[in-house]
């Protein structure tokens, strides 16, 4: 169960992590999205002190045992229910990503509703709504995304922010989707690291009519850009391979899916068609009882301007009742 952090009371008002609450009558998740980002940023500005300490404290230990290393190492592991990504080292890219349509359920401001403004949207676990809201059912996934800067010889492109949304196991885009419409799932948004790597706890999205399986993503040049849709950078989609879909689509909670899936080829989807989704296409492994691990890396050039096309036709988004043609 999620917990809500209570606020500091001090002489000059309630505090969170130091910072006066800017709504004072309000919880500390309901603050607003630029409260969000200055909690972010301090606490990005933390891990990256103890970071340099852990570091040096590690250099150290090298050099005063490397007399003693022909013993070996050691290396403790966990197991979690839960896949969990792993953001390698350096990464390479055939080309650009590709720039494709944010579809008619963004939820980042250009087609109505907008998550982006909205409290609590910084964030790795995005199965479930803002503010304690349904939790979405599925096959866990972990969404790994590196996103590299061309521009400056695929460098990992430290500080961008990442936001990534997707249909849930029904076919429904929350924000959206009948019966939905009132919930935030499946959306949020990860700011990278020095690897360039942002990463996200979500489940594995069905396969509605039209459409090959995918995940909708955008690239920001930093946290603070997100709340306007014309800053993106980049505007793309990740193509999940079709041996991984069917063992996910067998099961009973993606009803539907797998009848979608036999219509529809990445050569004739009318997103990835244009390549067969060459640069979108997942690496992805697991499997349908302990979840799955998503990948890919992202070539980001600033130099070429954005050309996001309108919605094509086609694709119809599922969820309850039904929803209007989807991308």
């Amino acid at each position: 169960m999620n917990r809500i952090p209570e606020p500091d009371q001090t002489p000059e008002g309630p505090a969170y992590e130091g910072r006066l609450l800017d709504r004072v009558d309000e919880e500390v998740v309901d603050q607003g999205v630029a409260f969000d980002i200055r909690t972010l940023v301090s606490r990005r500005a933390v891990l990256s002190l103890l970071g340099i300490v852990a570091g040096t404290l590690a250099l150290a230990a090298c050099s005063t045992g490397a007399a003693s290393s022909s013993g070996g190492s050691t290396a403790s592991s966990t197991t979690t229910s839960t896949p969990s990504p792993s953001s390698g080292s350096t990464a390479t890219v055939a080309g650009e990503i590709p720039d494709e349509t944010a579809g008619p359920y963004p939820g980042d401001g250009s087609n109505g509703v907008d998550v982006l403004e909205q409290s609590g949207i910084v964030r790795s676990d995005i199965r479930s709504s803002l503010d304690n809201g349904t939790t979405a059912a599925g096959v866990p996934m972990a969404l790994s995304l590196t996103i590299l800067d061309m521009q400056n010889g695929n460098a990992p492109f430290t500080d961008v922010a990442v936001y990534v949304w997707h249909c849930d196991a029904e076919g429904g885009y929350s924000m959206y989707s009948e019966g939905i419409e009132n919930e935030t799932y499946l959306r949020g948004v990860q700011v990278a690291g020095s690897d360039g790597t942002v990463s996200f706890t979500s489940i594995f999205p069905a396969c509605y009519s039209g459409r090959w399986p995918h995940i909708h993503f955008e690239v920001y040049p930093n946290v603070e850009s997100i709340t306007d849709a014309t800053n993106a950078i980049a505007t793309s989609q990740v193509a999940l391979p079709q041996d991984v879909c069917d063992a996910v689509y067998a099961l009973s909670e993606y009803s539907g899916s797998s009848q979608n899936l036999s219509q529809v080829t990445l050569d004739s989807d009318n997103v990835f068609g244009d390549d067969g989704g060459a640069l979108q296409l997942a690496t992805v492994t697991g499997d349908t009882t302990s979840g799955y691990v998503v990948s890919l890396t992202v070539g980001v050039d600033t130099s070429t301007t954005p050309s996001v096309s309108e919605a094509p036709s086609g694709g119809q988004g599922g969820g309850p009742g039904g929803t209007p043609p989807g991308q």
